[in-house]
């Protein structure tokens, strides 16, 4: 098919080159020989007018026209794949597709379990791929990569819908063997004390609660700094330490830790975590179903 002399079987191979940067990675993911990539290339640059990709070193980079239509094209090909190439109904005890959430270590631990097994016995053909927070969570969500993404309120997309998952309020958590802080936790003590703080990423961003204190000039002695939001409970016993976290993690770390949980001395607002999706795909029915069981799992949180 043609519009305005463009072949719109090009987009696809388009879009995959765009994403992938790769001529034979591209290739793959949309089932073509490397060869038959390569001609859809030539034939998108010479409809163009331009280069699309160019080899930087070992690298394919994109053009500044490149960048421009990266995104359009994404959307207009969910678009395509959301209102008229997707199934218009959906039943979850025949449907065997797969579906991409990414979720973080705490909503793996928190939520997944109640909302995988009742997966299996709703939709026992449905393929899940849970996937681990990355750096830039959005991109994918706007590449179309993920169906669902769970993520905190302060960070999620004001362009794609959203709705609320389950709220999450902050504990501090100390070894059973601590013999600097008693049974209540004083502020004084909590800035005398030595911290576990997690930071995510090459820039070393701070999780939310670490964030927080530090805009509201609460000065903490960090000595020990992790990328696991999972990792405080464990790394605190055995010390004089203080980790911050989550409620729901503390005392479940508490069943099976030695350690103690305590009420942190300031005020620390609660996070709301979020399950997103791409605005093309607002209506699609499994993504409609799948958000529910999300829902209402969480709701027994």
């Amino acid at each position: 098919m043609r519009f305005k002399s463009l072949d719109l079987n090009l987009l696809v191979a388009l879009d995959a080159m765009l994403a992938h940067r790769s001529i034979s990675r591209a290739a793959e993911a949309v089932f073509l020989t490397q060869s038959g990539m390569s001609g859809a290339l030539s034939r998108l640059r010479a409809y163009f007018d331009d280069e699309l990709l160019i080899q930087v070193g070992r690298n394919l980079e994109l053009t500044p026209l490149a960048e421009s239509i990266a995104k359009p094209v994404r959307e207009v090909l969910m678009s395509i794949e959301s209102q008229i190439v997707s199934r218009p109904t959906f039943d979850p005890a025949t449907d065997d597709h797969i579906y991409r959430i990414m979720v973080s270590e705490l909503t793996l631990i928190l939520l997944m379990p109640a909302v995988t097994q009742r997966i299996a016995l709703e939709a026992p053909n449905i393929r899940l791929h849970v996937l681990s927070q990355q750096d830039r969570p959005l991109d994918a969500l706007e590449r179309g990569e993920l169906d669902l993404l769970v993520l905190p309120e302060q960070v999620a997309s004001a362009n794609h819908p959203s709705e609320k998952l389950y709220e999450e309020n902050y504990d501090c958590l100390v070894w059973t063997g601590n013999t600097s802080i008693g049974e209540t936790l004083l502020f004084e003590e909590y800035l005398d004390a030595g911290h576990i703080s997690v930071e995510f990423g090459p820039n070393r961003v701070a999780a939310f609660d670490g964030w927080f204190l530090e805009q509201h000039g609460v000065n903490r002695r960090v000595e020990l700094i992790c990328t696991s939001l999972i990792a405080p409970p464990v790394l605190v016993v055995g010390t004089q330490r203080i980790a911050t976290v989550h409620r729901r993690l503390a005392n479940l770390a508490a069943q099976y830790l030695p350690v103690r949980v305590l009420k942190a001395p300031m005020k620390i607002p609660a996070l709301n975590q979020m399950v997103q999706w791409h605005k093309n795909r607002d209506s699609h029915p499994a993504l409609v179903w799948l958000r529910k069981v999300l829902v209402e799992e969480a709701a027994k949180l």
